[in-house]
């Protein structure tokens, strides 16, 4: 059908960027024929434009030229599975193949899932599994692939050995996909082909038969999908990768999966980084193309998000921790000289102050003309964003590092005593939650539950309503760090050094990620990729519905604040007292 070149895009002059190029000949004849190919050709450009995953290349063109047709994609460094397979020196670890497995299904169940029409790849088989140089599967060439639509028969397509039943009949659904993956683990665990066996023959050739090193466990998994009638297979690729994990779970391969791929990290250069006087403990806001970040320098930074590129600095007279919040041409952040400040965001020039009886961590919330923010004076702030003029204080048993929550027209916050608050716009009580010891950790809210972390090693959900607890989730240490939603995975930080993923649902863990010092950072979720920083010293970037590691940015001292991530750039800062700005 054509040829795949490595070529270099020279619309980056600057920098070495390479890209796959995809050459498709048409030669055929008949110009029914000729213009069917082009327009299967262009299918496949524009099914690969409305699609997002780390483990599919992404498109940055296609064009033709007379009889040439040509897609732009994305290069990936590495060997198909097949070459992996073929050049490895006996068998493949079981914990390896498991690993790419899940991600697979992952991947599968991201095109099933597809809107508005789920997408099925119709070709899974090892060629067409590239094992990048981090260890990582990336499924290439959609040349086949097509949308799903109930009860329509197409043409019979695929490879012999890897297509089911079915699809030698037309019959092409994501099931069919979760059998060519059975297929393929079949092929990578045994290196034996199926292209030169009799069809549909994987029950004559048992894996642990021909490699004794797997377990009963993953036999099960992969038998199970490669069975002959659809209805005795997985129903799909979600239900696959959940066994996989149970099989990961029990045979102890889980803890070994992350740890086992290599990994990107001193490798790694930060787009600009910007070096402060102190160290910057607390998180940036971005707004309109500008980064504001506070430090312990006591002053504030305007930096352009592009470049690094100074823009202004206002001068506090303490620390600044609390996260800065844009809003009406104007940024608000507090200070441990006790003040709330209100700064014009174009020239940092002051515009007022608010004067509170403590010291400010807390970050602040602006909701309906209100500014609501926390002090160490123990009292929450409601003030005026306009005039800088206190609507009403209400105080509290202890002081308030927690940024306040707004949501459901009340105000969710935490104190260093333990309680944990709701309180209407008027500033009168509804509830009031007692945890062990200190909430600083910042809540959320999904819906009607809050979810929010205390140093008594509690991760809590609450009725919004009422305060009771949903339910609880213990973590090995406490915890300062604030918790961050994706679709029902609940992710957050722990003094034991984890990063955890919790089923909002469910309160059970669905992974844990270990950094090497303690984790007091927020994390942050950007696409499928949570971002989250440690004491260590290093950002991590996990793919969030497996907590595998996808690279680490090794910073010189500790990341206390939280990234921010926009437009696929993360920023933040760290206590190096430098801000970083990196590729997501």
């Amino acid at each position: 059908m054509g040829s795949v070149y490595r070529a270099r895009d020279l619309h980056f002059p600057n920098v070495v960027k390479l890209v796959a190029v995809k050459e498709m000949i048409n030669l055929a004849p008949d110009p029914i024929i000729r213009q069917t190919i082009v327009q299967n050709f262009e299918r496949e450009a524009n099914m690969l434009a409305t699609l997002n995953h780390p483990a599919i290349p992404r498109i940055y063109d296609y064009f033709s030229h007379n009889d040439h047709s040509y897609l732009v994609l994305e290069f990936v460094h590495g060997k198909d599975l097949e070459t992996v397979i073929s050049d490895a020196n006996g068998f493949l670890p079981e914990d390896q193949v498991i690993s790419w497995a899940i991600q697979l299904c992952d991947v599968l169940e991201y095109l099933h899932g597809h809107k508005p029409d789920p997408i099925i790849f119709r070709d899974m088989k090892p060629s067409n599994v590239m094992i990048n140089h981090n260890g990582d599967v990336v499924l290439v060439d959609f040349g086949i692939a097509k949308t799903f639509q109930s009860g329509q028969k197409g043409t019979m397509i695929g490879t012999e050995g890897y297509s089911p039943p079915e699809q030698y009949r037309g019959e092409a659904t994501p099931i069919a996909d979760v059998y060519s993956l059975g297929a393929t683990l079949h092929h990578a665990i045994t290196r034996r082909d199926p292209r030169l066996e009799p069809p549909f023959s994987f029950a004559e050739r048992p894996l642990r038969r021909i490699n004794t090193n797997i377990s009963n466990e993953f036999e099960a998994v992969v038998n199970t999908a490669l069975q002959y009638n659809p209805s005795d297979r997985f129903p799909s690729a979600t239900k696959m990768k959940d066994a996989l994990m149970n099989v990961a779970r029990k045979t102890g391969a889980l803890s070994k999966i992350t740890s086992a791929l290599p990994v990107s990290s001193g490798g790694i250069k930060p787009l600009w980084s910007f070096k402060c006087e102190d160290e910057i403990r607390g998180t940036p806001a971005l707004h309109q193309g500008t980064i504001f970040i506070g430090c312990y320098d006591n002053n504030l930074y305007a930096l352009n998000a592009a470049d690094g590129q100074f823009q202004w600095k206002y001068a506090a007279e303490g620390g600044i921790v609390s996260r800065p919040i844009v809003y009406d041409g104007n940024v608000f952040f507090g200070s441990e000289d006790q003040r709330l400040h209100m700064i014009n965001s174009r020239t940092g020039k002051l515009v007022w102050t608010y004067y509170t009886d403590g010291k400010i961590y807390s970050s602040p919330r602006i909701a309906d003309g209100h500014l609501f923010l926390g002090s160490d004076d123990q009292d929450l702030h409601a003030v005026n964003v306009t005039s800088g003029r206190a609507i009403w204080k209400y105080a509290t048993d202890g002081p308030i590092h927690s940024t306040p929550l707004v949501a459901n027209e009340m105000v969710y916050f935490g104190t260093e005593a333990g309680s944990f608050y709701a309180l209407d716009f008027r500033g009168e009580l509804k509830w009031r939650f007692q945890a062990k010891r200190s909430i600083t950790s910042s809540p959320i809210s999904k819906g009607q539950a809050i979810y929010v972390a205390s140093v008594d090693s509690t991760l809590y959900s609450l009725d919004a309503k009422n305060g009771w607890a949903i339910w609880k989730f213990r973590l090995g240490k406490g915890s300062v760090s604030s918790p961050a939603l994706a679709d029902d995975f609940i992710f957050i930080g722990a003094a034991d050094g984890f990063i955890y993923c919790v089923d909002a649902r469910t309160a059970k863990e669905v992974w844990r990620f270990r950094t090497e010092n303690q984790v007091s950072s927020s994390p942050a979720v950007y696409k499928d990729s949570v971002y989250c920083g440690s004491v260590d010293g290093s950002l991590y970037c996990l793919e969030y519905r497996t907590g595998r590691l996808r690279w680490k940015f090794e910073a010189k001292a500790a990341i206390t604040g939280s990234p921010v991530v926009f437009d696929d750039i993360v920023y933040f800062g760290s206590t190096d007292h430098h801000v970083y700005a990196l590729f997501a």
